[in-house]
């Protein structure tokens, strides 16, 4: 039985044990030098209390102490509204709701030139929910097709759709990792801004591949996602979060909008592995099924009329253009 215990124990504590130490050396002291050393010591307690704490149960209860200790620290780690934010990022989306008239402050509208040469445009703007016509997921894949990034949009009868994009909130020289997306170093950030922004971006600078799918959900449905949205943004104004790869990233964000306002649905590790996203949707009858799924797919692509439409301000009308369900 101890040995069987001590088999069915050790894969969680070697797990934790590796996190503790990463979380340690990523989050901890600036100093590298202390960093290291409060790991060593981490590490070596752990070892001992394994090795010479008898029975194993009670040297496993000893580890859970040490253990609970610095995930006590780590979750006690405060985000911030306050760093020297990349210009991208620099201004927090607030919004009001009168009525049926959604008031958005700092939606992002940069002109670019390059990726990293724009012209910052930060406005606001006013949506009349009375007028919301839908939403869609744009995915947007920049190397693996495991992978994509996710981003909503709602359409209105009049002006343009409102895009939303989950992302990190870097700091100024700060560059994303994926290793470092587990850990406590980047803020949650909603840029709410312009398709010209936000998809332009994407497939006129960066050389992304970008599809849109329309969804096949009700107006009410689109309406209670995007104020559940709103409320979530307000929120972050007043109290930052961090951002999780795992746990709240550009589409398990989604996924707990959605469970929010009832749209539920079982888990799928497509929700991980996201660059097939629209597989997960296409079999839950959510985007356009009358066609099959691979002509689907290549009608979706927006990236030939992204390009053509560069700079125009009917942007977002022309890469709809014959899309399958728009």
């Amino acid at each position: 039985m101890r040995f069987l215990m001590g088999l069915l124990l050790s894969p969680l504590v070697l797990g934790s044990a590796l996190w503790a130490v990463a979380a340690i050396w990523i989050d901890g002291p600036e100093s590298r030098a202390l960093a290291g050393g409060l790991g060593v010591a981490f590490a070596a307690a752990t070892v001992t209390v394994l090795l010479v704490v008898r029975p194993f149960v009670r040297g496993a209860l000893a580890y859970a102490v040490l253990f609970a200790v610095v995930s006590g620290w780590w979750l006690s780690i405060p985000p911030s509204n306050d760093r020297d934010w990349e210009p991208s990022v620099a201004r927090t989306p607030t919004a009001t709701l009168d009525g049926d008239l959604l008031t958005v402050h700092n939606v992002r509208n940069f002109d670019y030139r390059s990726e990293t040469e724009f012209d910052e445009v930060w406005e606001t703007r006013r949506y009349d929910l009375s007028k919301l016509t839908g939403v869609g997921l744009f995915l947007s894949y920049w190397s693996s097709p495991l992978i994509a990034h996710t981003i909503m949009s709602w359409t209105f009868e009049e002006g343009p759709p409102l895009a939303i994009s989950i992302e990190t909130r870097k700091e100024s020289g700060e560059e994303y990792s994926a290793v470092l997306g587990f850990f406590r170093q980047f803020e949650l950030y909603y840029v709410m801004a312009d398709e010209r922004d936000l998809v332009r971006l994407r497939t006129n600078y960066r050389g992304e591949d970008v599809y849109l799918y329309p969804l096949d959900v009700t107006v009410a449905t689109a309406r209670r996602l995007l104020l559940d949205y709103v409320a979530r943004i307000n929120e972050l104004a007043r109290e930052p979060s961090w951002y999780n790869a795992a746990t709240h990233n550009c589409t398990t964000t989604i996924r707990h909008h959605a469970m929010a306002i009832g749209a539920n649905g079982p888990w799928d590790y497509r929700f991980l592995a996201n660059g097939h996203l629209d597989e997960l949707a296409y079999e839950q009858g959510v985007v356009n099924t009358s066609v099959p799924f691979d002509e689907l797919r290549r009608r979706s692509s927006v990236v030939e009329a992204a390009n053509r439409a560069d700079d125009d301000p009917s942007f977002s009308l022309r890469i709809r253009e014959g899309l399958p369900g728009s």
